[in-house]
């Protein structure tokens, strides 16, 4: 029996989100994202915002010149988080075999489930609409690779006047058919310079890309180009992934004006540093590789890490590894405009401050203890704390 694999993807998610929390925004151009003067990106759009060419990932100040009268509204990431789950409730009600591979997006194999495919999929999409006030659309197929450019495919073609509510289906033993007047970048993990070095091949199609021997593709190509040829006859056999497991977690910011100023760089480092730590510390967990992340005020981005044999996810331990590294790099009076801090290397601490264990600063301990207990209570960033500026390594 062919596998049925649904690709659900909620659209313009954000969105749809805000126009529940307030109707008057139904019908408006506005977008979800930062204020321009900040340096803000839009994270998602209305469709009438769209119409004017707005798109994710445009600059803020570039959407505001494109429709001065747009309006901009800040990102509620609870309210999107809550919205979401609440959706995948709905679809586990279907099937065990969910992927959630974003906040908008899952993959689900229904395989077997009566009804599986299309009828399915407008069953879902009513429910979903129904229950929750959220369009979306669904890509149908017999593997996630092909659902998913289904999908893709579907939404584009219902224009950008409304949510498309498309559903797409691609039968069985149709994928190759279906991909192959598709252009090359349609292709999953096909990017810029992927296709660009394909296309000076002379493949401008998935098709001219199915019709090369696989042989040739791997020499030229490498393991990579065995998997192309794979994808561009539609064969994926990678199965539903149920416990997708974090590889890092990380926190960035990106000032509004560069900063030159060491005190507040080391203050930056010390508030994103304590809010790793207190994700790593929920959920259990903790690493051996601290990464710093900057970006100076060309543009330019570099990364350093440092690895911690015995592991860590307390905030003082992060935050000076983290701060070792920027030592090492940073000249005093240079601007940053951004600044990262992630842990990877993840794995099980086995309870929440087991690295703290047989620590002796007992007083660290009781005071990384207290501060959790009051986040857990009040939230994340009910506290932040200060780095002392008389300290001789800000000079």
């Amino acid at each position: 029996m062919p596998r049925t694999i649904l690709h659900l993807d909620l659209d313009a998610f954000f969105c749809a989100v805000e126009e529940q929390r307030d109707p008057a925004l139904r019908g408006k151009a506005f977008a979800v994202g930062g204020r321009p003067e900040s340096r803000g990106v839009v994270s998602s759009c209305s469709y009438p915002a769209r119409r004017f060419g707005v798109h994710s990932a445009m600059p803020m100040a570039q959407a505001v010149r494109l429709i001065p009268h747009l309006i901009v509204v800040p990102p509620n990431f609870k309210a999107y988080s809550a919205a979401s789950q609440r959706v995948m409730t709905l679809l586990e009600d279907v099937t065990p075999l969910i992927e959630q591979i974003s906040i908008d997006e899952a993959f689900l194999d229904v395989t077997g489930v009566r009804g599986a495919g299309e009828p399915l999929a407008r069953q879902l999409q009513a429910a979903i609409r129904d229950l929750h006030g959220l369009p979306c659309s669904f890509g149908v197929a017999a593997n996630k690779l092909v659902a998913k450019i289904a999908n893709n495919i579907g939404k584009a073609s219902r224009g950008k006047d409304a949510p498309p509510n498309a559903i797409t289906v691609v039968p069985p033993g149709e994928e190759a058919a279906f991909l192959a007047p598709l252009p090359i970048q349609e292709l999953w993990g096909v990017g810029p310079k992927t296709a660009e070095a394909l296309k000076r091949q002379g493949i401008h199609t998935i098709g001219d890309l199915a019709a090369m021997p696989e042989a040739t593709l791997t020499r030229q190509f490498g393991k990579m180009g065995g998997d192309l040829a794979q994808r561009g006859r539609g064969i994926d056999d990678r199965p539903i992934e149920t416990d997708r497991e974090a590889k890092s977690i990380s926190r960035e910011t990106t000032f509004t004006r560069d900063v030159r100023d060491p005190v507040l760089l080391h203050q930056t480092i010390r508030v994103l540093a304590d809010g790793v730590g207190w994700r790593l510390r929920r959920s259990q967990l903790h690493g051996t590789t601290v990464r710093l992340k900057l970006r100076w005020s060309d543009f330019t981005t570099l990364t350093r890490q440092v690895t911690i044999p015995n592991g860590v996810n307390e905030d003082d331990a992060i935050y000076e590894a983290a701060r070792e590294l920027f030592d090492q790099v940073w000249v005093r009076g240079r601007a940053v405009r951004l600044i990262g801090v992630g842990v990877s290397g993840l794995s099980e601490t086995g309870k929440q401050l087991g690295l703290w264990e047989g620590a002796p600063d007992e007083k660290k301990r009781k005071l990384q203890s207290a501060l959790d207990e009051i986040k857990t209570r009040f939230g994340e960033d009910m506290i932040k704390r200060g780095v002392n500026p008389d300290d001789p390594r800000h000079a």
